[in-house]
């Protein structure tokens, strides 16, 4: 490959356009032009479709974007490394998905003892649908997922789920909105303005058998794949929401609001998704010891079920 021709291929994907990528590169467009339309010979696939006047990426380019990203930026960091050794090592770079279903609070909390490695790292991280950040993890361009549920049987991917641990929930609502639950948790839910999880979501799933199981019908205002703009809405009185309860302290003194009640029987898990049967990259292992070791350090436990009364 060319590595000029994909320098070329990169400019006109990020400039928008032949004409902006020729007055950057200093080349006429007719070059710029016919250099990506090797590489394109060289890739067997269009890189490029037009619209309009312009050009869009296909899925082939999109896919070849984000390697040129990663071939160019390593090639900066090799100017770096010449220029600091033997001052200093080169950074790790860990590269972690996050589901867009898990709460952001617990992202941080899992993600941060991976900085505090002896060796320095440096941390992409990507937030996504969770079947995107599984085709990323299938190409090796991500090191771990982290999700709220383990791979999906209907995703077929070459990759492992570790469990992390798993919370109850807790609900919570500003002052002003609790005063108007009436009656004791969790009956005071029926009728309340509710912030759901979304429906196809796993703890959106066990949240409404929860409530059904109980005959608990509340009023749903809203449903969001992102824990953390439900929590905004939240914390402004739009509704009560849900939590991981092992974050009720972090969650009431930063959103500013009350727990109405928690239970256990609706669990939150986590899982850290990666190609590795045997976990072995060190940031990697961080996560998974500070998780098990720490954050879900008490593994929440099923409610046992009521003795039958023999009559």
């Amino acid at each position: 490959m060319n590595y000029k021709h994909l320098h070329y291929f990169m400019q006109v994907a990020q400039s928008g356009g032949v004409m902006r990528a020729s007055e950057q590169l200093h080349l006429t467009p007719q070059t710029i032009s016919g250099q990506i339309q090797l590489l394109e010979e060289a890739l067997g696939s269009a890189l490029f479709a037009k619209s309009g006047r312009g050009l869009v990426l296909t899925d082939t380019g999109r896919l070849v974007l984000g390697y040129a990203e990663e071939i160019f930026s390593l090639g900066a960091e090799i100017k770096e490394a010449v220029r600091d050794h033997p001052k200093k090592a080169r950074m790790l770079e860990f590269r972690v998905g996050v589901a867009d279903a898990v709460p952001k609070t617990i992202a941080y909390r899992l993600i941060e003892p991976a900085t505090q490695l002896p060796e320095p790292v440096r941390i992409v991280c990507r937030e996504w649908k969770l079947e995107s950040l599984l085709a990323e993890l299938a190409l090796h361009r991500l090191d771990l997922v982290i999700s709220d549920a383990p791979i999906p049987s209907t995703v077929s991917v070459h990759a492992f789920s570790h469990r992390l641990g798993a919370s109850g929930v807790s609900f919570f609502g500003t002052p002003a909105l609790l005063k108007h639950c009436i009656g004791e948790f969790p009956r005071c839910l029926d009728g309340t303005p509710m912030l759901m999880p979304c429906e196809d979501s796993a703890l959106g799933q066990r949240l409404r058998a929860w409530l059904q199981a109980r005959s608990l019908h509340p009023r749903i205002v809203g449903e969001f794949d992102d824990s953390a703009l439900a929590k905004e809405f939240g914390r402004h009185g739009a509704g009560i929401f849900v939590g991981p309860t092992v974050l009720s302290n972090t969650i009431e003194k930063q959103f500013n609001v009350k727990t109405l009640g928690a239970t256990p029987e609706v669990v939150d898990e986590f899982f850290a998704i990666s190609v590795e049967r045997r976990i072995k990259h060190p940031c990697v292992v961080a996560i998974t010891q500070s998780a098990r070791e720490a954050l879900f350090a008490q593994t929440v436990k099923k409610p046992r079920a009521r003795p039958k009364v023999l009559k």
